[in-house]
């Protein structure tokens, strides 16, 4: 008798398996760190389009706004998942920080003559840590 055994041994199909774990050991922190870096793009985003809400803010007004964010009265929405905080409002600046559901870290701008609010170290640009 001719026996015909087709298929995969179970020697071939653990060596498959130990490969596809291998690639995904290597695979999903990479994966993770991208999405930490599209999470810090939307908060830097948001902190920037804040500075143009801001300017036509007042403009209009002749003040920046010092609200609660989103508002009625201030024509800005940040991204599904940021929620941005006015922190302080001076005569001629203003600060707000920026936090994202997906991730632990802040992202900060200090904008006119506003004091300094960690992480940003730059008038008028948004940083992370």
């Amino acid at each position: 008798m001719k026996a015909s055994n087709r298929g995969f041994t179970l020697i071939e199909l653990l060596i498959v398996v130990v490969i596809i774990g291998i690639l995904s050991a290597i695979a999903i922190p990479k994966f993770a760190s991208t999405k930490e870096r599209a999470f810090l793009a939307t908060m830097k985003s948001d902190l920037r389009n804040l500075v143009t809400a801001q300017e036509a803010y007042l403009s209009d007004n002749g003040v920046y706004y010092g609200g609660a964010i989103p508002n009625v009265a201030f024509p800005y929405r940040p991204s599904t998942g940021t929620t941005v905080t006015m922190v302080a409002i001076v005569g001629g600046g203003w600060s707000a920080s920026a936090i994202y559901t997906g991730t632990s870290k802040t992202c900060a701008i200090f904008y006119g003559n506003a004091a300094v609010l960690a992480p940003a170290t730059a008038n008028g640009e948004p940083k992370c840590a």
